[in-house]
């Protein structure tokens, strides 16, 4: 059985790379799902089956953002638990993070297929791609447990010290996606149903491998069945700390559904498409950045709330330094090889020159992102969810969605580009004042426990 004695004294650069490069293998590989897939269905079927592929995508993120309310908030719980040394509750939140995903898997599940035909309609479907979409979702409806289980105990194992545990799921889960992807897209001709089962089948088996891990001697904590009856104050903490991602999530839904109708109207079908391309490299690039939120959220629940205030700071320090960087590089990458880029999932003359102007538009204030995205992290790890959630809310509804409706009138397509980095560049400022805000309280904490 591991311990916690890393998360309490080795020294917190050592210990975030320690953590991140599981992390960063384990987000990766989980956000190679989808894009695997469209670089199949961009190949071999074509930007059409893209289009519909990017009008489902809003929907998954909201099946994402309750798979994070369930598993994020339970790690973050977790994390605090065990940084109390208080296993026995740990376990108790593990179970009773089980049977939410479980609950809230199914009611997803009955809930999308009852509306599942208006809502890809709200998100940007159009006759020529409606059909793509609807064989896509209905295989992902069906699996919905098998993805929220997998990705939200795959958190907690994070949250518990096992980062390395919690790499071998996601790597076991996206080779099987990627076997099937090839078999079931090219060889079986499968098309977009193939993309959707391959999916399926891979987070069946991530779901198997961290319940076993769970009723191993390799967990710090264990899933026992007394720990599965629920408990309405254990519940409610889960919801509440995994409030701030899941309302990202949501409102993140909501704009990408506005995206796709403002793309279809400045651009047509193949504009949303050039969207899906767009959403495929830019989440490649902050899931490395939310792998090292990853690394750092045990580190910041476990020595805050054992009081090792000055390991807190200086977690923070160093993850907003190297959360910088990577925004810097992936700013790099998008601005100089955008062709390159988008000739992996279709070589369409049209989708490439409109994908390359995109592209350079979207990313123009990624560098200043990575900050921010720590900054949330830490207000949600130290208890200040409703913070992180406001913050989040001002960026993802309160800038973009009027930005979305005002620009495109000015700078037509262009326009519809220009409201992720003009809405960012606002942004900045709100989270610099909150981060100085309760850093500089971490740093009255450091002087009157020191």
């Amino acid at each position: 059985m591991k311990d916690t004695t890393d998360l309490a004294e080795k020294k917190i650069g050592p210990l975030l790379l320690s953590y991140y490069m599981p992390a960063f293998i384990g987000v990766i590989t989980g956000a190679l799902y989808n894009i695997i897939g469209r670089i199949f269905i961009g190949q071999a079927v074509g930007h059409e089956a893209l289009s519909g592929l990017s009008v489902v995508f809003p929907i998954m993120v909201i099946m994402m953002g309750f798979g994070m309310l369930c598993g994020i908030g339970s790690g973050i719980m977790t994390s605090i638990a065990l940084g109390k040394n208080d296993k026995v509750y740990a376990e108790k939140i593990i179970g009773n993070g089980l049977i939410l995903m479980i609950f809230v898997s199914l009611v997803l599940t009955v809930v999308g297929f009852i509306i599942k035909i208006p809502l890809l309609h709200s998100f940007g479907a159009t006759p020529e791609t409606i059909e793509y979409a609807n064989d896509y979702l209905n295989i992902i409806l069906l699996g919905t447990v098998f993805g929220i289980v997998g990705y939200g105990l795959n958190s907690s194992i994070r949250s518990e010290g096992n980062a390395k545990i919690a790499m071998y799921s996601m790597l076991v889960s996206i080779v099987i996606n990627v076997i099937l992807d090839a078999i079931l897209i090219l060889w079986l001709n499968m098309g977009v149903k193939g993309a959707a089962l391959a999916t399926v089948i891979a987070q069946f088996a991530l779901m198997l491998f961290v319940i076993f891990h769970f009723r191993s001697n390799r967990a710090v904590i264990s899933l026992h069945l007394r720990n599965l009856k629920p408990d309405k104050k254990v519940l409610i903490g889960i919801i509440s700390s995994g409030m701030a991602p899941f309302v990202m999530q949501i409102a993140n839904s909501i704009i990408q559904g506005v995206f796709n109708t403002q793309l279809i109207k400045y651009g047509g079908d193949i504009s949303v498409a050039v969207m899906g391309i767009i959403n495929s490299v830019v989440t490649l690039f902050v899931m490395s950045i939310i792998a090292l939120n990853m690394a750092a959220q045990p580190i910041f629940g476990y020595n805050y709330s054992a009081g090792n205030y000055k390991r807190v700071k200086e977690t923070l320090d160093l993850s907003i330094k190297y959360a910088t960087i990577l925004a810097i590089i992936a700013f790099i990458l998008a601005e100089v090889f955008p062709h390159w880029i988008i000739l992996m999932f279709n070589n369409n003359e049209e989708l490439i020159a409109k994908g390359v102007t995109g592209m350079r538009i979207f990313m123009l204030m990624f560098p200043l992102v990575g900050f921010q995205i720590i900054t949330s992290n830490f207000l949600q790890s130290i208890g200040k969810v409703n913070i992180a959630t406001l913050m989040t809310l001002t960026r993802q509804v309160f800038l973009i969605l009027p930005m979305l409706f005002l620009l495109p009138k000015m700078f037509f397509l262009n326009g519809v580009w220009l409201s992720m980095p003009v809405s960012d560049a606002i942004n900045v400022f709100i989270v610099i004042y909150f981060l100085k805000k309760y850093s500089a309280k971490i740093d009255y904490k450091i002087k009157t426990t020191s």
